[in-house]
């Protein structure tokens, strides 16, 4: 997700400058114009506005208190914009640490996967200081077709954390359809054809019913991630009956097809 990211900004007309653990993911970045640093410590000296976009709190955690993580030197003036899917309480402990050292932090997370990335067609919810977010935004228009504040620090992670509990329900339910449909001699294609020609239709739908006939279970979101995002929803609070239940449902999924994509939950039923 990153990388068309940064390259949104980078044809832009923006400088950007890099920094990733992995090392072979920086290259496709210079070729395309963006300078690297070696730390996050020396990126944010060299930016104003520093983008995250990694898979848990636990690497949160790595950039923000590593040995050379962001917070080992001292910088003022600087915006922080998290874009990934990690829990409202993280957002809240850093943005508090940098509101203290006069800097500023936004939870920004995504809906959307790497074609709407490459695309530009993500969708960003936002939370923290209006003001930070408004000097924010125009950056991230060229990431995303919409680009909305929900409200304080964390609730752009809250919101992403209700859009996934949906997706994951959404995409137990397609399997589910699908598994019954074939168990009673109704083929896939057949089935998709109806659902798509009906109240029911959705790209979700579409993209994901493609991939169970063509039998592609390449990660475009993957199985295990949706474990997470349950996990830290539930975490917050969510306690309903759909969403329970996939939760289950994907974490017993995840031991067999944690790095395939969502809809591999269909080879579970």
């Amino acid at each position: 997700m990153g990388k068309p990211m940064c390259g949104q900004l980078i044809n832009a007309g923006y400088n950007v400058t890099v920094y990733n653990r992995s090392k072979d993911k920086e290259a496709a970045l210079t070729a395309m114009g963006a300078t690297t640093a070696p730390t996050p410590a020396a990126l944010i000296q060299q930016t104003d506005v520093v983008f995250i976009m990694v898979t848990d709190d636990n690497a949160i955690h790595q950039l923000f208190d590593g040995d050379d993580g962001l917070l080992s030197v001292k910088t003022s003036g600087k915006i922080i914009i998290n874009m990934s899917s990690v829990s409202p309480g993280i957002s809240k402990k850093y943005a508090g640490i940098c509101y203290e050292n006069r800097n500023h932090y936004l939870d920004a997370p995504v809906s959307g996967s790497q074609k709407q990335a490459e695309d530009a067609q993500l969708v960003i919810m936002v939370g923290g200081d209006v003001t930070a977010f408004n000097t924010a935004k125009p950056l991230l228009e060229h990431i995303g077709k919409m680009v909305a504040h929900t409200g304080v620090t964390g609730t752009g992670n809250t919101a992403k954390l209700a859009i996934n509990t949906l997706l994951a329900i959404q995409a137990q339910g397609l399997a589910e359809a699908v598994s019954f449909a074939t168990q009673n001699g109704i083929e896939v294609q057949q089935l998709l054809t109806l659902i798509n020609n009906s109240a029911l239709a959705s790209t979700f739908i579409k993209i994901k019913g493609d991939a169970i006939i063509s039998d592609n279970y390449k990660p475009a979101f993957a199985l295990k991630n949706i474990v997470k995002d349950l996990g830290l929803a539930k975490d917050e609070g969510m306690n309903t009956p759909l969403g329970n239940t996939s939760l289950i449902t994907f974490t017993e999924a995840a031991k067999h097809y944690a790095d395939e994509d969502i809809i591999a939950i269909y080879k579970q039923l």
